[in-house]
């Protein structure tokens, strides 16, 4: 099992997100949004569970949940969930969201699509959320 320091945590998460630093991985700690750090021999140490959250909750922060509404989510979600959110974070870099369109569908719901998508599967997509929503009354 791999230990990290919070730096080294940083350090890794750096590439992903620039904004993010050793202040962050301490307050998220801090506050409980982490498990509890692990024991090596007699330091605490974070672990790659804690490296998944912190991907994890680096995705939720850039589909615009608050800090709450992220703590409250990633305790209902087995570790299997976190990692699936943590390994989309690369969606939303700032950059590619700029790349892709971006469709209203709704007064709720935005949908992004790549231009690398042909115009017949791009009108399949629109039309099957569409019908998704209007199924469901919204």
């Amino acid at each position: 099992m791999n230990h990290y320091t919070a730096k080294q945590l940083a350090d890794i998460l750096q590439h992903d997100d620039s904004k993010i630093n050793l202040r962050t991985i301490r307050y998220y700690t801090q506050i409980g949004m982490l498990p509890p750090l692990a024991l090596s021999g007699n330091k605490r140490v974070y672990t790659a569970q804690h490296l998944h959250y912190l991907r994890a909750i680096l995705t939720l922060s850039r589909t615009g949940e608050t800090l709450a509404s992220i703590q409250e989510r990633l305790q209902a979600l087995s570790m299997e969930e976190i990692v699936k959110i943590g390994d989309q974070l690369h969606l939303y870099r700032p950059g590619r969201v700029l790349e892709n369109e971006i469709l209203r569908i709704s007064e709720d719901v935005l949908l992004t699509i790549s231009p690398k998508i042909s115009a017949e599967t791009r009108q399949k997509v629109i039309e099957s959320v569409s019908r998704v929503l209007q199924e469901d009354g919204q």
